[in-house]
């Protein structure tokens, strides 16, 4: 499948470095689209695109397109000063996706790309998750993503266009926002962490160039239609390790301080601070041998190589 493929949210971590793949892959038209003016990179077209809510009007950046791949959303907000937080994930989500998807279809594209995330399955993991895992969301975000993922599913049954849907864990890469690039900027300045006795949780994490390179081989793939993928690094890190190899990525000593993490888990809860806890102390790992399987697909960058490229932007 090639043609011209609409990728939204185009300026955004994600979005970005997709436009920036299939460019240089140069088998596809690319039309990159955000609600930001200006240009991206040579090559792509740039649109600028609506709002993600229920109404908008996608025929302009829709004309001629045969493949979307969906990667605007309402991320997590820090400090979220909505007055009822579900309700706007909802809006932008959900209702926004929806609209998105249904004019899609209308207009003939053939595959529609979903970057949901692997939050749908929850934020902790006795055992690795599976593609078929029963989705068990439990933060606003991840239930919006969930119900698009539904709303799209019942889509592609009406009118058959191809759904893909893609659930990552945490993404890093350059420039990351997050939790993530806190991190990493807190390493890079040598500040002591005292998560240096975190060695029993794993957590999964999918590299950027990992994901756009799943992302594009869903796009492409005749297996990939209708069906949910995982997306991963294939390597599982416990959060001192992490720690240690980030260092090591920007050629500095670790600084960690071995507290126990029933320590570090009560006094975080103590100061409000329980979920970050939860994501730097419990264990989230993602099985991805059936994405392996169906697409004949393997990360094509290791987890240092990876981490290496994510530091670039704080070390030079």
């Amino acid at each position: 499948m090639t043609g011209r493929v609409l990728v939204t949210g185009a300026s955004g971590f994600v979005g970005s470095a997709l436009v920036n793949r299939l460019e240089r892959d140069g088998r596809w038209d690319v039309r990159a689209g955000s609600r930001r003016g200006g240009a991206l990179s040579n090559g792509a077209e740039w649109v600028v695109t609506p709002s993600l809510e229920a109404g908008a009007d996608w025929g302009g950046a829709l004309h001629g397109v045969s493949a979307v791949i969906h990667a605007a959303a309402r991320a997590h907000v820090l400090n979220d000063a909505a007055d009822d937080p579900l309700t706007e994930f909802r809006r932008c989500n959900v209702d926004g996706t929806l609209e998105l998807a249904r004019q899609a279809a209308q207009t003939g594209v053939r595959r529609f790309v979903f970057l949901s995330s692997i939050g749908v399955l929850g934020r902790s993991s006795e055992r690795p998750f599976r593609f078929d895992d029963a989705p068990s969301p439990e933060d606003d975000y991840a239930v919006s993503k969930w119900e698009a993922e539904q709303g799209l599913e019942d889509l592609g049954r009406q009118t058959g266009m191809e759904v893909v849907v893609v659930r990552p864990p945490l993404v890093y890469g350059p420039n990351a926002p997050g939790n993530f690039g806190k991190l990493m900027e807190w390493v890079a300045r040598g500040v002591p962490l005292p998560l240096g006795a975190v060695t029993r949780n794993r957590r999964s994490l999918v590299g950027l160039d990992n994901l756009v390179d799943l992302l594009v081989t869903c796009l492409e793939h005749p297996a990939a239609a209708n069906r949910v993928f995982l997306a991963g690094d294939g390597e599982d890190l416990s959060t001192t390790d992490l720690l240690r190899r980030v260092a090591a990525a920007m050629g500095r000593r670790t600084r960690l301080v071995p507290v126990p993490p029933v320590l570090l888990r009560a006094g975080a809860r103590a100061v409000g601070r329980g979920e970050m806890a939860r994501r730097l102390l419990d264990s989230l790992q993602v099985d991805i041998s059936h994405t392996r399987e169906t697409l004949g697909w393997e990360p094509p960058v290791s987890v240092d190589e990876g981490l290496r490229r994510a530091v670039v932007p704080l070390v030079g």
